[in-house]
């Protein structure tokens, strides 16, 4: 089971309420102070407000290539979800500990800390970094601001694991995404006159049959990848507002939708089929009024992460864990952009199951962090060897 270390980090973290519309500096504070405790120097990179921000700490000697463990420190909210215990006082119940952020991914930051002590007594040759960002679930915000600076270093790290929930199983590739705003402006009036109005709901709703073909011809003759669980790529539409009152012809509506690709797909080419189909709507409301229209924006956008199976870091992980399979996944993580902006060979492996992430009584099991103990330790005895 996992130590007692860790388990008491992880009830710490927990207790920070890091949603990601909060601030995240009282975690920060806490981090920064525990780091300190061994004598460890941490930096920060904080948001344009100040009130966030991503720490970066190195263990061992700077001046040679090493290994980043990275986690984002915010959650999602848990407004509307109805959990049986408080979701940031950490619960222990048949080897599991409920919180929200247990299992994504606090859980993998308590890890990388409680093994913080064997890092500083272990005399390491290759340095360890601990790079915990912010905003990840919005948009993966916080971390480029930490590549940004990472890569002015002399020394490159030769590799990173970032420990999103994966059962501890090695993966070497996500998809990319990249989500949209589209917001249809009509001429709103009485329903009794919709013939002289422009009715933005209906012509919002034409974008969602939009993205809806583009999804349906994905998953009929799209590219596929067995290793998927969603072997396509996949457009899909999350939000569509508009309209106040049946009697009232709606002058706003808004779709947010979002596309997620392999990498063998044409991400800009599906962007610029559903902005074309825009631009021809636009002109469609123009003829009636001149100051109707769509416009779109994007909203977010996170590179997809493909690892060759061959590669060094790859095998590497795969020792550390104990195990020779790997995996890709669906969901988005920072891994992409630390293999784009910072040109650093990148898998993901952490404590817990994606499954259990974003859910009411969110829970990691001990078991779980346990076998993420013992790959940090393989790690630690990797980089002193």
């Amino acid at each position: 089971m996992a130590s007692d270390a860790t388990i008491d980090l992880l009830g710490r973290l927990i207790g920070f309420d890091t949603t990601s519309r909060n601030s995240n500096l009282d975690l920060i504070d806490y981090v920064e102070g525990y780091l300190a405790r061994f004598g460890i120097a941490s930096e920060r990179t904080p948001d344009a407000s100040g009130a966030k921000s991503n720490l970066f700490a190195t263990i061992g000697p700077a001046d040679r290539q090493g290994y980043v463990l990275s986690g984002h420190t915010d959650v999602v909210p848990v407004d509307g979800q109805n959990w049986t215990t408080d979701p940031f006082l950490m619960a222990r119940h048949n080897g599991r500990l409920y919180g929200r952020g247990a299992c994504d991914m606090k859980g993998f930051l308590a890890v990388c800390l409680a093994l913080v002590p064997e890092m500083v007594e272990t005399e390491l040759k290759a340095p360890i970094h601990l790079a915990f960002s912010y905003d990840e679930e919005v948009g993966c915000i916080g971390v480029r601001d930490l590549l940004a600076e990472l890569v002015k270093r002399p020394v490159r790290p030769l590799g990173c694991i970032v420990g999103e929930p994966t059962s501890m199983q090695v993966v070497i590739g996500h998809k990319a995404k990249r989500s949209l705003r589209i917001c249809a402006h009509g001429l709103g009036g009485h329903s009794s006159r919709a013939p002289e109005c422009v009715n933005a709901v209906e012509y919002a709703a034409r974008l969602v049959v939009a993205t809806s073909d583009i999804g349906r011809r994905l998953a009929a003759s799209g590219p596929r990848d067995a290793l998927y669980d969603i072997p396509h790529s996949t457009a899909h539409v999350g939000v569509f507002q508009g309209g106040s009152t049946v009697n009232v012809v709606p002058a706003e509506a808004t779709v947010d939708l979002e596309f997620r690709t392999l990498p063998e797909d044409d991400l800009d080419a599906m962007v610029a089929e559903i902005r074309a189909a825009a631009d021809a709507l636009s002109q469609e409301m123009r003829a009636l009024d001149a100051s109707s229209g769509v416009t779109m924006e994007q909203i977010s956008e996170i590179p997809g992460l493909a690892m060759a199976p061959e590669d060094d870091m790859v095998a590497l992980a795969k020792r550390f864990a104990g195990r020779n399979d790997h995996g890709k996944v669906a969901y988005g993580t920072e891994a992409g952009l630390f293999v784009e902006v910072g040109r650093i060979p990148t898998v993901v492996c952490g404590p817990g199951s994606i499954a259990e992430a974003h859910k009411p009584d969110e829970f990691v099991a001990e078991e779980q962090l346990a076998k993420c103990e013992s790959f940090v330790r393989a790690l630690i005895a990797h980089c002193a060897a």
